[in-house]
């Protein structure tokens, strides 16, 4: 097992976009901001990443903040209309029943 806590820090969207800004301008590798900021390198690695993606410079594939958000919202109300359809299946008397 690794040292990490299971409680992951929550850093709000200006400070990642605030954190990138720094790396982006401050001529210094990531590991170095990242040490300054206090927080993990692969943290803000993955911001400078999603950053790029959502200029459009991301990798082929990579999805902008703005999908993964829609991706998240459809998936849940995905989840939310297959409950219900299957509790209106568990309601629906059967067929079988009535002859």
């Amino acid at each position: 097992m690794s040292g990490k806590s299971n409680m992951s820090k929550r850093y709000t969207s200006e400070f990642k976009r605030d954190a990138v800004a720094l790396v982006r301008s401050s001529g210094r590798n990531v590991t170095e901001v990242a040490r300054e900021l206090g927080v993990s390198p692969e943290g803000l690695r993955g911001w400078v990443k999603q950053a790029k993606a959502d200029r459009g410079e991301g990798a082929p594939g990579a999805l902008t903040t703005a999908e993964k958000e829609e991706l998240q919202r459809l998936r849940r109300e995905n989840r939310e209309q297959q409950q219900t359809i299957e509790i209106l299946k568990k309601q629906r008397p059967s067929s079988r029943r009535r002859r």
